[in-house]
């Protein structure tokens, strides 16, 4: 009897890691096949084997206040307390109770000599800038695995890979799951005619089957100047105050960035995931003027405040950046964190009235000229 139980629990367990391991090797999770990996560990921001960000930053703070320096290693030991409170807490405020009003615009007829902008909710977005279109860490197909993380608010899952129409410049700012997304990668993959990627992503580019001379692989501070319908356009990687882990396996093994691009007489930045630091004052000496400025605004924690734009973080980055206009993102489709949905945007809205900032404020998939 013993044994017929041990054999029942045994075969479970061999069943249960057979699952497991099929589910990891879904080609979502990547592979990190190291093409990259003279350049990565060339880099002056790989030390200690991984990838660092320019200040210290410990992942979870507790209640340590914005401004408290930190010293040396700290362990993150709230990190499975506030796993276990985001997935026990349920509180009907952080998701919307009815649908959000989006707009269907048809992308592939927006003209391309006007600048304009389309926010697909969250951190995904297209853009025109002098002619030429750039897409902005597309999620756009709730795919598994993806759809077991990433559970799209009511009225916000309105655009698909199908409706995005010849993307000049892909940009790809980080590995993480609401950034970087398989099934929408996947997808365009031949519509695209250049990737923008910080150190690390291009495995995964590669493994998903994008052509070396689509990838465009860069280091902070790092510029490159393409060549994209008989003009020129030039992008400069920049810091981001962030991390990188897909799943599983060992942190920061690829690199995180924000982006300037620079077309015809206009330069549009590209703030990606990050806590605030001092980066956003170094970017307004170094580029001077900058016309249009995406920054993280939602998905913000006490807890995780140096890896996330807290709202104090999101207004004194506008008085640092001092760009013309502003278009915040990464919120109003995944409930990532604890705080009521629409909380992001009526933050954005006080920032700017208080400091007479214009805000560019849209819909889901609103075209909006800038």
């Amino acid at each position: 009897m013993k044994m017929k139980i041990l054999l029942i629990v045994v075969g479970i367990i061999v069943l249960i890691a057979a699952v497991v391991a099929g589910v990891l090797a879904h080609p979502a999770f990547g592979v990190y096949r190291h093409v990259s990996k003279e350049k990565i560990q060339s880099s002056p921001h790989y030390y200690n084997g991984m990838f660092q960000n320019q200040e210290p930053t410990p992942q979870f703070t507790g209640n340590v206040p914005l401004n408290t320096p930190i010293k040396g290693k700290r362990r993150d030991g709230g990190s499975f307390r506030m796993i276990w409170r985001f997935l026990m807490d349920r509180d009907s405020v952080r998701i919307p109770k009815m649908p959000i009003e989006a707009v269907k615009t048809d992308l592939k007829a927006l003209p391309t000599d006007e600048d304009w902008i389309v926010w697909f909710g969250h951190s995904s977005y297209l853009f025109c800038l002098d002619g030429k279109r750039f897409l902005v860490d597309p999620v756009l197909k709730p795919e598994f695995p993806a759809s077991l993380m990433l559970k799209p608010f009511a009225g916000t899952d309105i655009y698909r890979p199908e409706d995005l129409p010849e993307i000049d410049v892909l940009i790809v700012t980080h590995e993480h799951w609401d950034h970087m997304d398989y099934a929408t990668l996947r997808d365009i993959r031949n519509k695209v005619k250049a990737v923008i990627c910080p150190l690390g992503i291009a495995d995964y580019l590669r493994y998903w089957k994008y052509c070396d001379e689509q990838i465009i692989e860069m280091d902070w501070k790092e510029s490159e100047a393409l060549k994209i319908k008989n003009e020129k356009l030039k992008i400069t990687c920049l810091p981001s105050r962030h991390f990188s882990n897909r799943l599983l396996g060992k942190r920061n093994q690829t690199l995180w960035a924000s982006f300037m691009v620079e077309a015809g007489e206009r330069k549009v930045y590209i703030g990606g995931d990050g806590g605030y630091d001092k980066r956003f004052k170094a970017i307004r000496e170094q580029f001077g003027t900058i016309d249009l400025a995406f920054l993280e605004n939602g998905q913000y924690n006490d807890n995780w405040r140096y890896i996330h734009t807290t709202p104090e973080g999101l207004e004194q980055a506008m008085l640092d950046l001092q760009a013309e206009q502003y278009f915040t993102v990464h919120h109003d489709k995944f409930a990532l964190a604890m705080h009521p949905w629409q909380e992001p945007e009526q933050n954005a809205r006080r920032i700017a009235e208080k400091h007479r900032i214009r805000l560019l404020d849209a819909r889901i998939g609103e075209k909006v000229e800038f």
